[in-house]
Formats: structure tokens, C-alpha cells, sequence
């Protein structure tokens, strides 16, 4: 609980700290801080600690709706309310200042730019090191990096000066421009990052030259793309787009290209002495006893432990800093239901919440559309992806409740189903054989049957707003539910994936379609990719069948199916296989403008247990869209004319 206090301690006092901490500083008035604190070494180690712990009240919960929701990756689900609605851009919602989840990256990135601010200043006059610095300049111009992509230009003055600690309260700010947030702010304390901060890390989870490395070359990606601007979307504050250290769009790209081949090359190790690079099979990548692997550059850790987790392990009401995004991206399987009494009725809950990376909590907020499973993972055979991200088949666990113990049941087609055996399962295609029934049926959900087959089933074609595939990747894991159900409804334990050395390949391959030049083409990059996910060492999904040890190497038809030219909307396919559902997707989306062109529609049936008559979905994007909204808490709090709060305000959100 302590990184709680000193986050508020060293939070910026910009009106834009969150409600909760300005309760706190009504309950405590005051002028201004004392920095005294901040110039002993437990005030700078905290501070560190801050800077860690920060990524916690951001990732993992609503910040993910809005990263995810109104891409080609996810829309809202059955039980979604305006969290997930506002942003589908479907109108279902409206996205507004008031309620866009935007607001948790504001509200908590610039307290954590102040935080980095004092410790600059005050650990540079004591003698801090300058690799413990650059941990502090690493997190100020990730801050920086996440706003800058999200809202546009933002300030760099808190209060007492451009990139200084402020410690008195203000009520009045002035937005800088694109280019002064990235050549003032981003690039230098990255570049200075990477020449200082340590090829190991210094702690579990401490950032590296390699993470630096990785954020230089995506911010130099990033506004190169935003110099070139294809789409000719507006930029908020105006100003040309021109770069003030005088490069153009294909230097940008160019630099990026290189510091990814470095990053490459030169890949540094984590605390456990790991060497940072690709795992050899995908699957390892996501899987739950394999966390915090050498493939991981950034996360956002979280334990199982209650003290140190901030967070009950039993149950979670789903608030920061607790984790739960995965729960968004459940649906409701414990409705599904087998008989117990050889077949006379359908009431045993046969699958329930368990807490393990398939299951865990239900709250049915956000479901794929069809398009993920015909078009993104068209290849179910070859590329092992798509087996490693979702869980599509859903096994029977009665048998760890006590009170439902049956060693069998009774499932589809009045065929016997044992605990551990697939009792839904999510086809990998259509199949015309495939009969629903009317409403729940005898599953409860709606499910299908096939001829000779004891698992309920439902086709791509019916995957619904309510009933669809969760995603096994970011699902719980632990490791005390002993031989029961363990505690399903409890935040989750694992850390949370922020950065993964893999996005080297594809910073590197998006710069060589931009024009960069080197030793490696776009292609070459994207077949590295290619290449791991053609290998299987597991079948995720097929363990519940028998078929769980599959060993295949499929790479080489990986690498011959991938396109000789490589384009950026083949890029943009390649980003969404290899990191569907972690976050990144309205971002990548937006920094190469093909956001309304990749997502403008849909294909998903509806909200109703049973209906599997898809409906096309047009989503109305706007070149305003790409910008978030600033938070309108953020505008009320200041003391500024109402003209001037209307100019603070991105275009289209007044």
C-alpha cells in the first residue's frame, strides 16, 4: 500500500489527477508540497517505485476497452454497458469527454511525468547515477508517448516551467504541439536512455537499453508516419507538420529501421540473466506458468500475493489498481448445461468458473466479430496462433464441485461427456451439418449439435454478442486452486504484458514498407514471425479431445505463403495474429491512419441466446476520431475562460 501514498505524494497538483486523489488533497489543503522528502534517498526510492507501480492504474482495466473496442479486434458484447459501447463508433454509444475510458491515461500519466520530473531534479543534485535517471527519463517519455498518440499535443509545462517538478497547484495549461512533445521531451530522454540504462536490468521487470530501444524506434515509426500524414488527418494543436530538427518522413522511418535492428541485435538480458529475444513456439509466449519469459521487455507486474497485488485474491470489484481486463473478453459459459440424469433434463452446470487461463470470471463486455475468425485466422492449421490465442473449446469441470460430483454426464445427442472433455466447442469453420435449435435449447446457450459428436458446437458464422470464443492469452492463471476451482473471481496475478522484443521484427518491417533500407527487407522481418508461429509443440484447444501433444513444423509453409510484397495492410494483418486482444490495436490503427478503413465494419449476430443470423455493422469514423477527447473533468477543473477551455479541447468534442 505504500506506492499508493507516494503516488500521491509526488502526483503532479494539475487539476488532471483523478477524483479519488483530489478528495484527498480537500482533506489536506495546502499551497503547495514540500520537496524535502523527495531529497533523501527513501523519497527518491520511492519515487522509483512510483514510476513502476504507476503502469498498474492503467493497464488492465477500462483503458483496455478503449484500446480495443471500435477495431477490427473487438466490439461491445451482451452485457457491455457505455465503458465498451461509446467507443464502437457503431452508435450503440456516443464518445464523448465525459465518459471516453481515454480519461485513465490522462488522469494518471501526468502525475507519473511529475514524479520522473523531481526525480531528475532532485537525484541529479544528489549524485544519482545516470542509469537510475534514465529509468526516470525511460517513464517520462513513455508518459509522453502514450498521451502524444492518444490526444495530440499536450504539455510539457505542469506548472513551474517546460519538463520541470511542479509543486504548487495550477489550474491553468497550455497544450505544446506534436513536434515539441516528441523532439523536446520523447526523443531526447530516450536517446539518453539508451546510451545510460543498463543491458541487464537491475530489477525484476526494471527497464533496459532494450526497452528504450524498442519506444525510440516505435516513437521515431510513430511520427514519421505523422510528418507524412497519408490520410490527411487533422493534427490538434494546429501547426505544420514539420519536423523543427529539420528531417523529413523517411529519415523518421529510416532511424526507426535502425535502432529496431539494434535493438535486434544487441537484445540485453532481464533480471534472471535471460537473454531477451523470441521464444521458440507462440504458445509460449502467453502462457500463464511461463510469465515474465525472455520475450516480455515491459510489464506491468502483478503477483499472487494480496499485499503486494493491492488486491483481494478471492474476489474483485473491479476497480485500479487491480487488474481484470480479461474478464471484458469472457463469455458467460457457466450458463452451458449437460444433464446428470442420463439425459430426462438439462440442469448440471457442467462448466463452471474456474480459475484457470481458460476461464476464470464471466462478464461478457466485449465479443470479436465474425471477421476475426474468417479473415484474420483464416489459417487455423498451419499458423499456431490462433490456437494460442483463443480458448474455443470449453471443457467439463462439474466434477470440482462437491455438490456435482457425477463422474459422467449426458451432453449433445444424449452422448456421454466425461470431466476434462470438451462439452462447447467453437468450430474452427462453417459446417452445413451443424442444427440449432430454437432459442437456448437443451445447452441453455443456444449451442448446435453435430451427428455423432457429444460436444455442443457453434460455427464462426454464429458466433454472437453473447456467445463467442475468450481470449486464453491474457485468461488467469494461479497456482493454489489445488484440486478444485480455485478463486475465479479474484483480480488476476499475472503481470500484464506492456512490450514484447517481437515488435522489433515489426517496427522494423513497417519502416522498410515506408522506404527505410538495410540488410533485411520487410519480408525477411515478418517471415521471422512467420517462421515461430508455423511451429506447435501443444494443441491448446485440441487437449480437450486427446489431441493436446502436437508436434509440427509448418514454418515453411508459413514463409512460402507470405506475399512477395509486403504492404502495410499486410503488416497491419500480421500485428493483429500476433497480438490480437492485448491492447495495441487502436493505436497501430491510428498511427498508420487505416483505422476507418480496416474497421468500418463488422459482422456479428446479436444479443439473444440462440441467434445465429449474423448483421453487417457500419461504424461511422471520423478524421476528428483519431485524437481521444480530452477529459472533461480535465476542462471543468481549470480556471480559464470558457473560450480558452474550448480551445483546450480537441476538434469535434465541444
Amino acid at each position: 500500500m505504500k506506492n499508493i501514498n507516494l503516488k500521491i505524494l509526488f502526483g503532479t497538483m494539475v487539476i488532471a489527477l483523478a477524483a479519488s486523489c483530489s478528495d484527498i488533497l480537500e482533506e489536506t489543503p495546502r499551497d503547495s508540497y514540500t520537496t524535502e522528502y523527495f531529497k533523501t534517498e527513501q523519497g527518491i526510492q520511492g519515487g522509483m517505485v512510483a514510476l513502476y507501480s504507476h503502469t498498474r492504474y492503467i493497464f488492465g482495466q477500462y483503458y483496455y476497452a478503449a484500446q480495443e473496442n471500435g477495431t477490427d479486434e473487438y466490439t461491445y458484447a451482451q452485457s457491455a454497458d457505455n465503458n465498451f459501447k461509446d467507443t464502437d463508433m457503431s452508435g450503440a454509444g456516443s464518445l464523448n469527454p465525459s465518459s471516453c475510458r481515454s480519461d485513465v491515461l490522462w488522469n494518471e500519466a501526468f502525475s507519473n511525468i511529475n514524479t520522473a520530473n523531481g526525480i531528475l531534479k532532485f537525484g541529479g543534485e544528489g549524485g544519482l547515477s545516470e542509469a537510475l535517471l534514465s529509468e526516470a527519463r525511460f517513464w517520462r517519455a513513455w508518459d509522453y508517448f502514450e498521451l502524444v498518440q492518444t490526444f495530440g499535443g499536450v504539455s510539457l509545462d505542469l506548472g513551474s516551467g517546460e519538463l520541470e517538478f511542479n509543486t504548487g497547484a495550477s489550474r491553468t495549461s497550455t497544450r505544446n504541439t506534436v513536434p515539441e512533445v516528441y523532439t523536446k521531451a520523447i526523443f531526447p530522454d530516450l536517446k539518453t536512455a539508451v546510451t545510460n540504462l543498463p543491458d541487464k536490468a537491475r530489477v525484476e521487470g526494471g527497464v533496459t537499453k532494450t526497452a528504450a530501444r524498442l519506444y525510440l524506434a516505435k516513437a521515431y515509426l510513430t511520427y514519421g508516419w505523422w510528418l507524412q500524414n497519408p490520410g490527411n488527418i487533422p493534427t490538434y494543436p494546429e501547426c505544420p507538420r514539420t519536423d523543427p530538427d529539420g528531417h523529413d518522413a523517411a529519415w523518421y522511418f529510416q532511424e526507426a529501421y535502425n535502432v529496431a535492428l539494434e535493438g535486434i541485435a544487441n537484445p540485453g538480458k532481464n533480471f534472471s540473466d535471460k537473454v531477451f529475444g523470441l521464444q521458440p513456439y507462440f504458445y509460449d509466449v502467453n502462457l500463464g506458468s511461463n510469465d515474465r519469459n525472455s520475450e516480455i521487455v515491459l510489464y506491468s507486474d502483478h503477483v499472487q500475493d494480496e499485499y503486494y497485488n493491492q488486491a483481494s485474491l478471492s474476489y474483485s470489484n473491479g476497480t485500479a489498481p487491480e487488474s481484470f481486463s480479461s474478464w471484458f473478453v469472457n463469455c458467460n459459459t457457466g450458463n452451458i448445461r449437460s444433464s446428470a440424469d442420463g439425459g430426462a433434463t438439462y440442469g448440471l452446470a457442467s462448466v463452471q468458473r474456474e480459475a484457470i487461463q481458460w476461464g476464470g470470471r464471466p462478464w461478457t463486455r466485449m465479443a470479436p466479430p465474425i471477421e476475426v475468425f474468417t479473415n484474420t485466422f483464416a489459417d487455423k492449421t498451419n499458423d499456431s496462433r490462433y490456437d494460442g490465442t483463443f480458448a474455443t473449446v470449453y471443457p467439463g469441470n462439474w466434477n470440482k464441485n462437491s455438490a456435482d460430483a457425477n463422474k459422467t454426464a449426458v451432453n449433445a445427442n444424449k452422448l456421454p461427456v466425461r470431466p476434462g472433455e470438451a462439452v462447447l466447442t467453437f468450430l474452427d469453420e462453417d459446417n452445413p451439418a451443424v442444427v440449432y435449435p430454437l432459442g437456448g435449447g437443451e445447452s441453455n446457450v443456444g449451442a448446435g449439435t453435430l451427428p455423432g459428436r457429444s460436444d455442443w458446437v457453434i460455427a464462426p458464422s454464429g458466433i454472437s454478442r453473447i456467445y463467442y470464443p475468450g481470449l486464453w492469452k491474457i485468461g488467469t492463471y494461479r497456482t493454489d486452486n489445488g484440486t478444485g476451482l480455485g478463486q475465479p473471481n479474484g483480480a488476476l496475478t499475472r503481470p500484464w504484458n506492456i512490450a514484447k522484443f517481437s515488435e522489433f521484427y515489426f517496427i522494423a518491417a513497417e519502416a522498410a514498407v515506408k522506404g527505410a533500407t538495410g540488410t533485411q527487407s520487410a519480408r525477411d522481418l515478418i517471415n521471422v514471425i512467420r517462421a515461430r508461429a508455423g511451429k506447435w509443440r501443444f494443441s491448446n484447444n485440441g487437449q480437450w479431445s486427446g489431441n493436446g501433444t502436437k508436434i509440427a513444423n509448418n514454418s515453411a509453409a508459413m514463409v512460402a505463403a507470405t506475399p512477395a510484397t509486403i504492404d502495410i495492410n499486410y503488416i497491419l494483418a500480421e500485428r493483429s495474429r500476433e497480438y490480437f486482444g492485448e491492447g495495441y490495436r487502436w493505436l497501430d490503427l491510428v498511427r498508420t491512419q487505416k483505422w476507418a478503413e480496416i474497421a468500418k465494419t463488422y459482422t456479428i449476430c446479436g444479443t439473444a441466446v440462440g441467434d445465429h443470423t449474423p448483421v453487417s455493422v457500419t461504424r461511422t469514423i471520423e478524421a476528428y476520431h483519431y485524437l481521444r477527447p480530452i477529459p472533461q473533468a480535465q476542462i471543468e477543473g481549470m480556471t480559464m475562460s470558457a473560450d480558452e477551455k474550448k480551445a483546450y479541447q480537441n476538434p469535434g468534442y465541444n
